[in-house]
């Protein structure tokens, strides 16, 4: 089904792509693309895994600072944050992109530059996302453009894992006066993420007396066996296709080999969850718990001479974010896309990015970065980062701050 644009989005989208120092900004961003890469390769050596992000956020503020921006400051959680003060009248916007990776700090980061690839773990994810933040800014620099509205340039942490888009959550909840979010999370201008699939990830521990492996057989339940007997269940559950909902257990931990003739006395599993529908979640998550209560209660049963109990760690809570398609700057992001060259936007309806925690705080908002042009192997050892056309990104990037904030004759596509 084709996508129709409203007209108030596409007359703000060819007024603004009309004003001469707009041209400017998008044509600077091309010519000054090997300076961004050279910037994108210094952040991409600063080691950053999830909540060691301090060196890379000290770095990241020396550049915000060194393109003018007001209040910049790492915040209590660890954003690297930068104001760019409008003129008056506009929306707040926020355009962040996250600096963890997934890497461990000891990971050898050594830059492979050949045949237009630059080859590095955290090349990409999202090493060039906060380059796109830089790059706006530059950009709006080099142009004199003064947007009505501030933005918000922000490098986020704890986006990645055991993170779960904390660092955007905090963001958002303490920036009351955001009026929309554009999250960049990748090289490529192809892809507009607008929804959020909600995730659930809990550590279940199972507790027993435990015991020796024979002179305690038949005297007391195994926890193990109870965390066993819950897995099965669990992968019998039936769940949609549509809306994309999934689970999996995703580690299952007890004894050791110091142990290995000992009935354990806890065993844990830890078990990730996820649906593009709150609904569907909060469901699934009802039938996970039955399956546990379950497991415990029938090893109990089965040798009768104590009971299995169980708690549980809550790891990860993201809400399932819904948002219309032709919200003003979901149209936005879509022709900023064609008039960079993609004939047809691919708009995901799903996925885990810090629009999640934008959305959740009630936000217009998108995560762009998405291509089909390349496979970037992301979270790799081979991830890569393609040098051609990746300007783009940052114009799309700029284009759609622009639409948000508001410039000149031109109102903010944000109602």
């Amino acid at each position: 089904m084709e996508y129709i644009v409203s007209d108030k989005v596409r007359n703000a989208f060819e007024s603004l792509t009309g004003k001469a120092e707009v041209k400017e900004a998008v044509s600077f961003m091309e010519a000054d693309q090997e300076n961004m890469i050279q910037k994108q390769i210094e952040l991409t050596l600063i080691p950053a895994p999830t909540f060691h992000e301090e060196k890379k956020a000290a770095r990241l503020l020396e550049m915000f600072c060194e393109e003018g921006l007001e209040d910049c400051h790492i915040d209590e959680y660890g954003n690297a944050v930068g104001i760019r003060r409008g003129t008056g009248g506009g929306k707040t916007v926020l355009v962040e992109g996250h600096m963890d990776t997934v890497f461990p700090m000891d990971t050898e980061l050594k830059i492979i530059r050949e045949d237009g690839w630059i080859r590095c773990p955290g090349i990409v994810d999202d090493t060039r996302g906060c380059t796109s933040v830089l790059s706006t800014i530059r950009a709006l620099n080099h142009a004199g453009i003064q947007t009505k509205g501030d933005i918000h340039f922000v490098g986020t942490v704890q986006e990645e894992g055991m993170g779960a888009l904390k660092g955007m959550q905090y963001y958002v909840q303490h920036h009351p006066e955001l009026d929309a979010s554009i999250s960049v999370d990748g090289p490529g201008y192809e892809h507009i993420t607008f929804q959020a699939t909600g995730i659930q990830t809990y550590e279940f521990n199972f507790y027993g007396i435990g015991g020796h492996a024979c002179g305690q057989f038949a005297k007391v339940a195994n926890p193990l066996g109870a965390a066993g007997r819950a897995i099965a269940k669990i992968n019998e559950l039936r769940v949609p296709e549509e809306p994309m909902t999934t689970y999996a257990v995703t580690g299952a931990f007890a004894g050791s080999y110091e142990s290995i003739h000992a009935i354990v006395n806890k065993a844990t599993i830890l078990l990730n969850f996820r649906s593009n529908s709150q609904e569907e979640l909060e469901k699934l998550r009802k039938e996970i718990f039955r399956c546990i209560e379950e497991g415990c209660a029938e090893e109990t049963a089965r040798w009768g001479r104590d009971t299995i109990t169980y708690d549980y760690r809550h790891v990860c809570d993201v809400n399932a974010g819904a948002q219309d398609e032709h919200v003003s700057i979901v149209e936005g992001a879509y022709l900023v896309s064609q008039y960079l060259g993609c004939a047809q936007p691919k708009l995901s309806k799903g996925g885990s990015t810090n629009c999640s925690r934008a959305l959740e705080a009630g936000l217009p908002a998108v995560c762009l970065g998405g291509t089909d042009a390349y496979d970037s192997k992301c979270h790799t050892l081979a991830e890569q980062f393609m040098e051609k056309d990746a300007f783009k990104g940052c114009q799309q990037t700029l284009l759609l701050a622009l639409l948000c904030a508001g410039y000149d004759n031109i109102e903010s596509i944000i109602k």
